[in-house]
């Protein structure tokens, strides 16, 4: 489930997009292409989603780190809201579910696995403080990405089940991706 953004009876904006969009009519590609990006660079949440939109190419060494920002971004939660229902960035999960899929893609499985330890502590503390820690699913469908990649890898067993191990150990609330880390661990110590 996503969380709705607190509405008010105060417009947004006075300024109707059918306006806005008559004036953008007018630009030079260029020109919209410039202004795109000076909002992209002033904005990351709108610089990941024109990111996503788009499917921008980034380096490998870059998206290690874009990765690691969208998990800051994703996990972030106001401590004063601890208890509550609080918003989140779900596009920020999107964006790391999609670099996990892509690093994986590029042959860097071993940087998933490590990102996915960050997010695993982090999002798991993010779902300890929330009321019904409705950020899970996002969370797990990072975190299952890597780990279906890990089912059909050669890296050594026991790298994956110390890997698994590690997970279990860092989640602060024992039960994101508990079932998946148990069966691989299971599957690996079995063969």
């Amino acid at each position: 489930p996503q969380r709705q953004k607190k509405t008010t009876n105060v417009p947004e904006t006075t300024i109707s997009p059918d306006r806005l969009a008559h004036a953008l009519a007018r630009c030079r590609k260029a020109e919209l292409i410039k202004v795109i990006v000076e909002i992209a660079r002033a904005d990351r949440k709108i610089m990941r989603q024109l990111t996503l939109q788009f499917s921008v190419e980034v380096p490998p060494k870059d998206l290690v780190a874009e990765t690691r920002q969208a998990i800051v971004d994703a996990t972030e939660f106001d401590e004063r809201e601890i208890n509550y229902n609080f918003d989140y960035d779900y596009q920020a999960y999107t964006t790391i579910e999609c670099n996990f899929d892509h690093l994986i893609k590029l042959g860097h499985l071993r940087e998933a696995m490590h990102l996915s330890m960050e997010l695993m502590k982090q999002g798991s503390y993010q779902v300890e403080m929330s009321d019904e820690g409705m950020m899970t699913d996002d969370i797990e469908a990072c975190l299952k990405v890597v780990i279906s990649a890990l089912t059909k890898s050669n890296l050594p067993d026991d790298d994956v089940i110390a890997w698994c191990a590690a997970m279990a150990k860092t989640d602060r609330v024992g039960f994101i991706c508990d079932r998946e880390l148990k069966t691989l661990r299971k599957r690996l110590k079995s063969s």
